[in-house]
């Protein structure tokens, strides 16, 4: 079995940033406790934007800029980046919430079983298990549950009732 760890957009921004939050910042141990401990190689996803934010469809609905390209709120945490090494395997900066080219890359690598964690369970984990399962929808997808934590526990609660609807494992 050939397993991928994708750790999703776990960015300064999103931990302790602007649309930080202490649900966030309560899964830092438990995600690098997981990336240290899976036998696998690890990809990492970066919510990527730039200076015209606030003039795209996402930040017309979401009007905080975050993540910009090349600001320390764009990095990932470096405990979490850290614990990686030595297992990453390349990091996917993505302008929107799912990212086709996460699916290109497990389905080039051959991955036989995909398992992601990190940041926002209701909005970026969400979308690219989505599409992970629309594209390889033979290959196991799943979302460790204690390494997510969503904008809001009940909407974490919500993203995970759907992906369970979706047949994405959550372990």
């Amino acid at each position: 079995m050939k397993s991928l760890l994708v750790v999703v957009d776990m960015q300064r921004d999103f931990v302790s940033g602007p649309l930080g939050t202490k649900e966030a910042q309560n899964i830092l141990p438990a995600v690098v406790r997981r990336i240290q401990e899976f036998q696998g190689d690890v990809v990492y996803t970066r919510d990527t934007h730039n200076g015209n934010y606030l003039q795209t469809q996402e930040g017309q609905q979401l009007p905080v800029v975050h993540c910009v390209q090349g600001t320390p709120g764009w990095e990932i945490v470096p405990e979490v980046r850290d614990a990686g090494k030595g297992k990453t395997v390349a990091v996917i900066d993505k302008p929107t919430f799912g990212s086709v080219a996460l699916c290109d890359f497990v389905e080039a690598g051959g991955y036989t079983a995909v398992e992601l964690v990190g940041l926002c369970t209701d909005i970026c984990v969400i979308s690219n298990a989505l599409c992970l399962k629309a594209r390889l929808w033979e290959i196991p997808i799943s979302v460790r549950v204690s390494c997510c934590a969503g904008v809001t526990p009940e909407s974490h609660e919500n993203a995970l009732a759907a992906m369970k609807m979706c047949q994405i494992h959550l372990v």
